[in-house]
């Protein structure tokens, strides 16, 4: 048999296999590729955000500090370590799927929707605090109280303030639209995990999902830190 006909067979044999691919290593290598450069775009605009927020911190270090210090920090905690338990959750439906557990997949899948839902409905409850608590920029009776932390005579300044809180907003507020589209990704990954479309040979959309989740929680893992933690040893 000539090799052109191994690879009509092969294509015939598996109808994940699109046309213009080869083979099925051929194909997943190309989706992962393409994972991959769509990641380091999202480096490089969470990145100039990243960038932003340290450039004003450096300017308005204590306003900053002060500002921070409203957030709730046990909310903040519980969605760092839900977002960590996601993580394990899709690495083992990459897993399942890997070595056949196509239950498994459906079961780890549905964990993972769970949890990202509890990300989104504990940020929800954040940002309806900052709104009763008028903390949104923009807003004409924005008011951030106290003063420069170690520095009780010094008051916030209120410009400085609303700036922290933009960023804060821009930069949960994008987090948020990224897990929400996760969400629904993974809704879709269950439905067809659901349907037995997985197997041993063919998972690639599980894999660049998760790495795409995977990313998401990193982002966090920055954000919580920066927009959290700051000055709280004070």
């Amino acid at each position: 048999m000539s090799s052109s006909e191994v690879v009509a067979n092969q294509a015939h044999d598996n109808p994940a296999l699109l046309h213009h691919f080869a083979t099925e290593e051929q194909q997943r290598n190309a989706a992962s590729l393409g994972m991959w450069i769509f990641l380091v775009t999202e480096i490089m605009f969470f990145g100039g955000m990243f960038c932003a927020y340290l450039i004003y911190r450096h300017w308005y270090f204590g306003d900053f500090g002060a500002s921070s210090s409203s957030l709730d920090i046990t909310l903040g905690t519980t969605n760092t370590i839900v977002l960590i338990c996601s993580s394990l959750t899709v690495a083992m439906a990459v897993r399942s799927a890997q070595i056949g557990r196509l239950r498994a997949i459906v079961v780890y899948l549905i964990l993972t929707l769970i949890l990202g839902l509890a990300f989104l409905g504990i940020k929800a409850v954040e940002y309806k605090a900052k709104f009763d608590e008028h903390h949104v920029p923009g807003q004409a009776d924005f008011h951030m109280e106290g003063s420069i932390p170690g520095h009780p005579d010094i008051p916030v300044n209120q410009a400085h303030a609303q700036m922290y809180f933009s960023l804060y907003f821009a930069m949960t507020g994008m987090h948020a639209l990224h897990m929400i589209i996760g969400v629904g990704l993974f809704s879709y990954l269950t439905w067809k995990a659901w349907k037995g479309y997985y197997s041993p040979t063919y998972y690639t959309p599980v894999e660049n999902s998760g790495l795409y989740w995977h990313f998401v929680d990193i982002i966090w893992i920055y954000l919580f830190p920066l927009l959290y933690l700051i000055d709280r040893h004070r």
